[in-house]
């Protein structure tokens, strides 16, 4: 049975996934806010549930481990050169993924 939620708490957890995409953003200058934003994303993940914003939510976490994959795979390979390819790649998804997913936010859509 799913639990409803006031118009207040609906508002409230849309402000935080803007917050949550911001802090993906200023990860790129502010590396530490990357892990911020995985960690209110695994904690406030059940208050979501239900609602379009659980998508934002498995985009982000998807986000988050995906670029963390691409990071040490292309770290770990910049002696053989491929690695930097795989870092700019990643890099450019990386922005790709915030920028297409906080647009969805904004019109209140869930992301697919």
């Amino acid at each position: 049975m799913a639990t409803e939620i006031t118009p207040q708490q609906a508002e409230s957890n849309k402000s935080l996934t803007h917050v949550i995409y911001g802090l993906y953003a200023a990860s790129l200058v502010v590396g530490i806010t990357y892990l911020v934003a995985i960690i209110l994303n695994y904690v406030k993940r059940d208050d979501v549930k239900g609602t379009f914003l659980e998508s934002h939510f498995d985009w982000q976490i998807k986000t988050f481990w995906f670029s963390l994959l691409g990071c040490v795979v292309g770290t770990v390979t910049t002696m053989i050169i491929i690695g930097f390819v795989i870092l700019g790649v990643t890099l450019v998804w990386y922005i790709y993924r915030i920028a297409k997913g906080w647009l969805r936010l904004n019109e209140g859509q869930p992301i697919s």
